[in-house]
Parts: structure tokens; C-alpha cells; sequence
């Protein structure tokens, strides 16, 4: 079973979230809340997470504050950030020290939200594909077959299909 962990300092906020997530995913998915952030740090310090989702403003400790603690804590836990601060510099501070994977504004809109958590429980973040993976699916792209390339035991390339002659069997 996969869990989440939902941090937001309103309480009707999180009961909210509570109600739509059990008529959805029912017992798919165990879910715990937190109003106060620095307890949800405790927590994280003692279980691990699958999705974290993380209200932007807080009393005691900002959300992306708390959602880079945790990336820190586990890598692997995919982060998401719920607010109804919409600036750019917001969503900006989230991506960029948070690396949120998404930012739902407040109020959300319920098909939208379900749709990002279906996503979070689905993403590898591990599964990232590394430069030089990105680099031969380019050039797969381009070219069909070029990565794929026979190597002979002298360090020439086979190429399949290609009858080689020899000088001497003419």
C-alpha cells in the first residue's frame, strides 16, 4: 500500500482532502495528516512516504521549507506543493528548491488533483533517465538502429545484413 502524507496548518482543508482520497482510492492508499509542519518533519524522520503534499504557507515552517527537508530525508518521495499563493515567485521557490513535482492551487479542482496524485504514486523519480540516455534517444530518434551497434572480436563494426568481401575471395 502506498502512503501519503498531507501537511496543511487547516484543519477542514485536510478532512477535506481526507473525504475525496478515501472515495477514491479507499483503502489503496493509506493517508495521514498533519497540521503542524514540524510534527510532519518528526514523522518523517520516522516512516517514509511515497507522496508528501505540503500547503505553501504555515505558521511555524513554510511548505517548501518542509518539502526540502524531506527530499533531503528521501529522494524518492515524489513532492507536491498545495496553495493558494499563485504568484510565480511561489511556485518558482517551490520547483526550483523544493523540485516539486506538482503545484495545485487552492481551491483545487477535483479532477485535476486526483489526475497529479494518480501521476505521483505512479512516478519513479529514481527512473530519471541520466544525460547520456537522453542523448541516445535523441539519436535513436534521428536514426533508428545508430546506438545499436555489433562490435567484431578485433573491434570493427558488423554491420548486419552486409556480405563482406575479401580482396583475395574476388
Amino acid at each position: 500500500m502506498k502512503r501519503l502524507l498531507i501537511v496543511d496548518d487547516e484543519a477542514p482543508v485536510l478532512h477535506a482532502l481526507r473525504r475525496l482520497l478515501q472515495r477514491h482510492f479507499k483503502t489503496q492508499l493509506g493517508v495521514e495528516l498533519c497540521t503542524d509542519p514540524l510534527y510532519a518533519l518528526q514523522r518523517l524522520h520516522e516512516a517514509r512516504f511515497d507522496v508528501i503534499i505540503s500547503d505553501y504557507r504555515m505558521p511555524s515552517l513554510d511548505g517548501v521549507t518542509l518539502l526540502v527537508r524531506a527530499r533531503e530525508l528521501d529522494p524518492r518521495a515524489v513532492r507536491m506543493m498545495l496553495s493558494a499563493a499563485a504568484d510565480f515567485g511561489t511556485v518558482l521557490d517551490a520547483v526550483n528548491r523544493a523540485e516539486v513535482f506538482r503545484y495545485i492551487p487552492k481551491p483545487w479542482h477535483e479532477p485535476q488533483l486526483l489526475a497529479d496524485l494518480h501521476a505521483a504514486l505512479a512516478f519513479d523519480p529514481c527512473a530519471i533517465p541520466s544525460p547520456a540516455d537522453l542523448e541516445r534517444r535523441r539519436l535513436e530518434a534521428l536514426e533508428p538502429g545508430i546506438t545499436q551497434v555489433e562490435w567484431g572480436p578485433n573491434g570493427e563494426v558488423l554491420m548486419p545484413g552486409y556480405l563482406s568481401t575479401r580482396p583475395s575471395e574476388l
